[in-house]
Formats: C-alpha cells, structure tokens, sequence
C-alpha cells in the first residue's frame, strides 16, 4: 500500500481525494489518498515523520511556499514560481513541482484559449505566480497584477521581468477600469467580495478564470456570466494539474504519459 494525501486550510472542501482516488483505481494501484488539514506550522514536522509507505503530497492553501525549505530539489517551475504544489518521496529524497502552471494551460486550452498578449490577475500569492507564467507560456506580452496591498505585487513584479513580460502592479479598484485585455486570473479565496466590478464591455470581451471553485458562482464569476462574458470555472484547473500529479506520482516525471491516459481523465472528470 501506498500512500498519498493533500494538505492544506481549510480541506474540508477539497475534491483532489475524489480525483486522485478515480485515477488509481482506473491505473489499477491499490493507493490511499487522503485529506489531512495542516498550517505551515506543522508542517515540517508531519513531513519529517513520514514513513516509507508514503509516496507524495498534494499541497493546497498555504503550503505552496512554506514546503520549500523541505525540498531536496524543485522542478523549474516549483523554482521559478516560488511555489511547490506536489511532493514525490523518491528514493529518500524530497522531489518538489508545480503543476498549477499545467493546470492553467491545459485548462484554458479546453476554453479554446491558446495564446494571448495581455492580461490581469487579481491577487499577489503563490497561484498568482503560477498564472503569470501561464500567460508567459501563452506569449503574454504585458500583465497587470491587481492587489490589496501597495507592494505585494514585488515579486510578481520581478518574476514578470525573468519572464521577459512588461508586468505592472496596481489596485483591486483598477479592475474597474480594465481594458484591452484578453485574459483574467482570478487568484483570490472563493466567497471573495471585491467590491468592484470591470464594465460590461470588458466582461464580454475577455475571457475570465476562477481559480476558487467553492463557493460557485464566486462574485466575480456570477457578475462575468450575467454581463454575458466566458467563464473558464477553477474545476478545470483542479482537473488538470491533478492529473499532471498522478503522473509524478506514477511515473515520477510530469511529462510522461499514463497508460491510457484518456480513460484516466475521464473517470477523474466524472468525480466533479
């Protein structure tokens, strides 16, 4: 037996049990994955504890960042992100990756979105990298990160000039006035009232991703769809970078295919 779980706060709602649990039955592996509620307070010591039956980790809210120092070594995205999403056990060794950056692309490639040259996210955290460098990965030429905070935004700010992009920091208010993007990213928590909505025109001209997938609608999500603009619902994303997960898990490389790989997807889309 092999064990798995994702961690996070609050965990209560997450659906990567569901979606993990689906692919190793579909594989054939008689695999545990469970849900496991942890702060980054405890979570080096839960890390350390583990024994040889564990195989990986899921890491959710607010873990992404507070794993890294307990990595051996991080894929170029765990790297260039700051971000961890996925913790592969290998051989005594901790192997950190981010799958969200996949789990960004490939969904929005379901939406029939496949390049772009300007775009918004909202919010400053761990996502907020990842889906900088998906739109990086769509030929993003400029971006503005839109924040709570004066500030929060510097590293984005920085990370955008590795990335050869022009990456401007402002407002949440700034959301308001928006135009001449094609893409929004929104990063922040389900449930999140901005207390600020794009005009009408903006909101059916580009296309917005919802990370947060519960509550549903969020706010934002329900003020796109009734100006009669594309929502592309967080769900996706989920989907996606777990299924770049059970690669690693499987095969211990993101890149490589599961045995019939599609069949696989499925099953994990039917858990949603």
């Amino acid at each position: 037996m092999r064990r798995l779980a994702v961690l996070g706060s609050p965990i209560a709602h997450s659906k990567s049990p569901g979606l993990h649990r689906a692919a190793y039955r579909q594989l054939g592996l008689d695999w545990e994955y469970s849900a496991i509620e942890m702060r980054g307070e405890g979570l080096r010591a839960f890390v350390e504890g583990l024994d040889d039956t564990w195989r990986g980790l899921s890491l959710t809210m607010p873990l992404k960042q507070d794993v890294l120092p307990l990595l051996d070594d991080r894929d170029e995205l765990a790297e260039l992100t700051g971000a961890a999403n996925t913790v592969l056990f290998d051989a005594g060794t901790r192997r950190g990756f981010n799958t969200d950056v996949g789990g960004i692309v490939r969904t929005l490639g379901d939406a029939g979105v496949t390049e772009m040259r300007r775009g918004v996210v909202i919010g400053g955290g761990a996502t907020a990298a990842s889906a900088l460098v998906a739109m990086a990965e769509l030929g993003a030429a400029h971006v503005r990160m839109l924040v709570r905070r004066p500030g929060a935004a510097s590293e984005l700010l920085a990370l955008g000039t590795r990335l050869g992009l022009m990456v401007e920091e402002g407002p949440i208010e700034h959301l308001g006035r928006a135009d001449e993007a094609e893409l929004v990213v929104s990063t922040v928590p389900g449930g999140t009232e901005l207390g600020i909505v794009a005009s009408d025109t903006f909101m059916r001209d580009a296309v917005l991703l919802d990370v947060a997938y519960d509550p549903w609608p969020s706010p934002l999500g329900a003020a796109w769809t009734g100006a009669g603009g594309t929502v592309v619902h967080g769900l996706g994303m989920l989907l996606h970078q777990a299924l770049l997960q059970v690669r690693i898990f499987v095969n211990g490389d993101p890149l490589a295919p599961l045995p019939d790989e599609d069949a696989v997807l499925a099953v994990m889309r039917g858990t949603l």
